[in-house]
């Protein structure tokens, strides 16, 4: 049924208003961008592409509750296109790890029939929340991660990863560079 003139004049004179985007990108200076987007509880992957048709490049798998993700130092003058996917999945509770110098080794049971691949997060030692350090495909059942300094006595876990829906493609274009 259509929205009578006088009905929509009184909605528009009551303040109500288009809702906002959920997802968006904010030139904050010539060269740095910021994405943005609703907390709904899950982690996300940022990717990004030059082209609205990609080819698109995963910039970073961030934690859950994270909403928003700076790119800095980007290429003046250049458009850039933005993407997030939400992404959830349980913790696997059979992740082995062997330590061999600096680095880590994990294996675990792939017990999960649909999994986009596994997302192997760490807890740096004083941290509260466990960070995405590494994803691997689908049925893979083992990886390695060479440690940084100040990461030994982390604590890692793993889990099967699903993603959500792409978020709609947001765009921004770089400035001139400043000297």
């Amino acid at each position: 049924m259509p929205v009578k003139p006088l009905v929509l004049v009184a909605l528009l004179a009551a303040g109500c208003s288009a809702p906002a985007p959920s997802f968006t990108a904010t030139l904050t200076s010539p060269t740095d961008v910021v994405l943005g987007w609703p907390d709904d509880g899950a982690g996300h992957r940022v990717e990004y592409a030059n082209d609205p048709a990609g080819p698109w490049t995963t910039l970073r798998f961030l934690p859950a509750h994270t909403t928003s993700y700076h790119h800095p130092d980007l290429i003046p003058e250049t458009p850039f296109y933005y993407r997030v996917q939400p992404f959830t999945g349980p913790v696997s509770t059979d992740l082995s790890t062997v330590v061999s110098g600096d680095t880590v080794t994990f294996t675990w049971a792939d017990r999960a029939s649909d999994e986009a691949g596994f997302l192997l997060e760490i807890r740096r030692p004083g941290a509260p929340e466990f960070d995405p350090v590494e994803v691997t495909g689908p049925d893979v059942t083992t990886c390695a991660l060479s440690l940084l300094p100040g990461e030994a006595g982390s604590a890692f876990q793993l889990r099967a990863l699903h993603y959500g829906p792409l978020s709609p493609v947001v765009h921004q274009s770089t400035g001139k560079e400043t000297q």
